[in-house]
This record gives C-alpha cells, sequence and structure tokens, in this order.
C-alpha cells in the first residue's frame, strides 16, 4: 500500500483518480481549497474510512507542511491548479500564485518529508504555444512560447520539477494533459467546451460558438486520463508525456455530435473569438504508449454520450 497526496483532490478529475487510487489499495489523502472543487465528488472516497483522509487546505498555505510530515506520502499527485485560459488572462498574478508559487510549496513539502515522487498534471493544450506541426510531439515544449499566463505558469513548474530532480533527488512525471472530459465536469464551473455545450443543449438552450468553431481540441477521456495518473507512479521518470488521442477534433464537429446525441438541433449563438485561445492543437501519445503501456480505450462519440448521461442525472437530481 502507497500513501499518496493527492492536491485538487475534490476536483473533476482530482476526484476520479482517488476512487482509483483507492481502488487498487493505495491510502489517499485529499487536498483541496474548495474553490472548484464539489465535496459531492468525494462521496464515493469518503466511504473508505481509514484508507481516503479529506483536508480542505489552499496549496500555498505554509500549514501544507504539517500535513506532510504527519502522513508522509511516498507520491504526491498534483492537480491542483487555476486551470482556465481566460481567467489567467484577466488576472496572472492570481493564475502565477495559484499555479508557481503553490506548486513550489508543494514541491519543497515533498522534498522535505521524504517523497519519492510528483505527478504532475502539465497543460498539453497550452504549454507548446501554438505549434508548426501536428500532432505535437513533446520536444516541441522546448523553446515554446504558450500564448497565456495559465500555459506560462503550467509550463515554468516543468522547470522547476527538474531542479527538484537535480539537486533534492524528487523524481516526478509531467503528464502534458489534452482536454479532459466526462463524468463530473461540472458544466456550472470551470468546464471545457463539451460540459459546457452538453447542458446547454439538455436545458433547451443554444450554445455559443467562439470564432468560427474550427479551432481544434484533443479530447480525451477522464478514465483514460486517470489511468496514466496511476501507471506513472512507477514509470516515466524524469519524462514530459502527452497525455491525449493525436486527433484532432473542431468545436463545430463536438457541437454537432453532442447535438446528435440528446436529439437537438446543432444550431449555435457565434461569439467574439477569445484571446489567448490556441487555433489548433492535438498530442502525440506515442511516448505514452511506449514508457507507460498507455493508450486512450474510449472513443469520443462514446465518452460523449457517458459525458451527456452524467448531466442529464446531475439535472435531475438539483431539480429536485
Amino acid at each position: 500500500m502507497t500513501t499518496v497526496v493527492v492536491t485538487g483532490s475534490a476536483g473533476f478529475i482530482g476526484s476520479h483518480l482517488c476512487d482509483h487510487l483507492l481502488a487498487e489499495g493505495h491510502r489517499v489523502i485529499g487536498v483541496d481549497n474548495m474553490a472548484t472543487g464539489r465535496r459531492e465528488n468525494l462521496a464515493a472516497a469518503e466511504t473508505r474510512a481509514g484508507a481516503f483522509t479529506f483536508v480542505g487546505m489552499d496549496i500555498r498555505d505554509l500549514a501544507l507542511l504539517d500535513l506532510f510530515e504527519r502522513h508522509r506520502p511516498e507520491v504526491v499527485m498534483h492537480l491542483a491548479a487555476q486551470s482556465g485560459v481566460r481567467p489567467s488572462l484577466e488576472d496572472p498574478d492570481h493564475d502565477a500564485s495559484i499555479n508557481i508559487v503553490g506548486s513550489l510549496n508543494v514541491l519543497r513539502c515533498a522534498a522535505a518529508t521524504g517523497a519519492r515522487k510528483i505527478v504532475y498534471a502539465a497543460s498539453g493544450g497550452t504549454i507548446y504555444g501554438e505549434p508548426a506541426d501536428l500532432p505535437v510531439e513533446e520536444t516541441q515544449a522546448n523553446g515554446s512560447h504558450p500564448r497565456s499566463p495559465y500555459g506560462i505558469s503550467k509550463k515554468v513548474v516543468l522547470e522547476y520539477l527538474d531542479l527538484y530532480a537535480d539537486q533534492r533527488s524528487l523524481d516526478f512525471t509531467a503528464l502534458a494533459l489534452g482536454n479532459v472530459y466526462g463524468p463530473r465536469q461540472d458544466p456550472d464551473g470551470e468546464a471545457g467546451v463539451i460540459s459546457i455545450f452538453a447542458s446547454a443543449m439538455l436545458s433547451g438552450r443554444q450554445p455559443t460558438v467562439f470564432g468560427d468553431g474550427e479551432q481544434t481540441r484533443d479530447y480525451v477521456y477522464v478514465s483514460d486520463t486517470v489511468r496514466a495518473f496511476v501507471l506513472a507512479i512507477e514509470r516515466g521518470s524524469r519524462m514530459v508525456m502527452n497525455i491525449g488521442t493525436g486527433i484532432e477534433t473542431s468545436v463545430n464537429q463536438v457541437c454537432d455530435m453532442l447535438a446528435t446525441i440528446i436529439g437537438v438541433s446543432p444550431d449555435a449563438r457565434s461569439g467574439p473569438r477569445l484571446d489567448g485561445e490556441l487555433r489548433r492543437i492535438a498530442l502525440d501519445p506515442t511516448l505514452a504508449r511506449s514508457t507507460l503501456g498507455w493508450r486512450p480505450a474510449m472513443g469520443l462519440e462514446e465518452g460523449l454520450r457517458e459525458t451527456v448521461a452524467w448531466i442529464s442525472a446531475l439535472s435531475q437530481r438539483r431539480s429536485i
């Protein structure tokens, strides 16, 4: 049994990760300040008395060291972040405070208490800037220029991870995630386009497509993403690797697919192109396949159906 700290544990990806780790027999310490996380996401985890502990705490809090000293984790899954491009443009100081200063606090605590490894949620959708060649390979992060404070902050942490590996013997694997989607991605919070579109359509509202809708993303299902984190516990030492499908899917295509699944018109309102948003991205998953033994299992259409079913059930529960 490994003791694992999961930062951002009440969030969309973090809560699924807690469930997976617990199912494999690990002891999990969940940390979340609940800025965007939801306690209901941890309902299953909190039934595992003795195996799961939740601590409401900001990763910037100096008391984080006390938590690490008390629980002595072997592995840290670092997912807590300010995770939006638009909020980072509006308040880059806040973004840096959480994503850089907060991450440094996590690294400091992990190194000080003898953790052997950090698995870090990097951003495959932003750290590469606007890549010239797709699908993008990990080496293209060298010399890249992210187009938002969020992308910059997520890339900077990669340098700190390398430094801590050199100077403090703290191993790491950084997973450059595609656009993760699936159940628990709150359509009313800071959500991706799939959750937002599906929620609008299920409520009889028109979704808004910003720009011409031909911008592309690499959509990867949450259970596939979580599996990569778990595989990285023992593999991928000091590596950055893409977690995506290598497939470009446009916003317009997502809109059409969701409309077909839900049974509504695909008509959408047009909005202005958003600052800081990439035009095209797809992530080459070859390195994750060869190093972690990872490959995506969930196809986009099946994943969209699962997501729509969850959002529909959530809407019904909230209306009761």
